[in-house]
């Protein structure tokens, strides 16, 4: 049997096979594997782990994360690389195993096991990428104990944004409420085969304690993309519909989550939106 480190270098074998990237699948692979490994290093994935990989392509992550002795699951809906990845997980002995379907309908919940949460780990297809991550994020019960996630870099920095800065928003919101989000390192498109327009970035997320998260994601969702919808406006104007609509007074409710009506969605930190959202909540029961 083919050891890992025996098989031909991840770009030969994508050759052999005829096959080359599919852009309209949002395909750019990694063949550096010395990026492959710092990826899989700043995963801190150890043998024994279990990863899900989004997006295997010809297998050049794949290939890093075996190499540190961990299960890995894959995940892909591009077919062509199937004979790649079977001799990739021939070589594995074996700890790969791959799933042909689309990863917005997986369910990566059912690859948990108890005691075992899984390490998501892998070089997003960019078209599919946020969507993705919301998926995880809002998924109850958490099955994952980190993600490990590279995307487009405006997409990242939108990930890990702070208050006050142009790329703070919904997501970061999202974020803050449930994990905490890091920039790792950046990844320039040149490093993709074929390139990006853009440059990439990797971001790694852990859960927050249980009794540190913000639970109400639902009304989270609607204070957010109700204020963030007129990022401009204060948000005495921005959520003045919500508030009539609900039957809150819009100066009490923003007393309460202890927030100025002048503010602007902007530079309200992740615990106002928490307290307005809060607030709210109480008007639907």
């Amino acid at each position: 049997m083919t050891a890992l480190e025996d098989l031909p270098p991840v770009l030969e074998s994508l050759k052999q096979a005829g096959l080359w990237a599919n852009k309209s699948l949002g395909q750019h692979f990694l063949f550096d594997m010395n990026l492959t490994r710092k990826i899989t290093r700043t995963a801190s994935v150890e043998s024994g782990d279990l990863v899900v990989e989004i997006g295997p392509g010809p297998g050049g992550l794949t290939r890093a994360l075996l190499e540190s002795g961990a299960e890995v699951i894959a995940i892909d809906k591009d077919t062509r690389f199937a004979p790649i990845l079977d001799l990739i997980a021939e070589a594995s002995d074996p700890r790969l195993s791959v799933h042909y379907e689309d990863a917005l309908r997986t369910d990566l919940s059912a690859f948990a096991q108890p005691g075992r949460p899984v390490k998501v780990v892998s070089n997003l297809p960019y078209n599919i990428g946020t969507a993705l991550l919301i998926g995880w994020l809002t998924a109850k019960p958490l099955f994952w104990s980190s993600l490990t996630l590279m995307f487009q870099k405006e997409v990242a920095e939108r990930v890990v944004a702070q208050p006050g800065t142009p790329a703070y928003g919904r997501l970061a919101v999202l974020c803050a409420a449930v994990a905490d989000a890091h920039m790792m390192f950046g990844v320039p498109a040149a490093a993709f085969t074929p390139p990006p327009k853009v440059d990439s970035a990797v971001v790694h997320l852990t859960p927050k304690a249980a009794k540190d998260r913000f639970e109400d994601l639902d009304a989270l969702e609607q204070i957010t993309r109700t204020a963030f919808g007129q990022r401009r406006k204060m948000l005495r104007a921005s959520l003045k519909s919500l508030a009539k609509s609900s039957g809150l007074d819009i100066m009490d409710w923003m007393t309460e989550a202890q927030v100025a009506p002048t503010d602007r969605p902007e530079t309200l930190s992740p615990q106002n939106f928490f307290a307005l959202a809060q607030i709210w909540r109480k008007t639907q029961s």
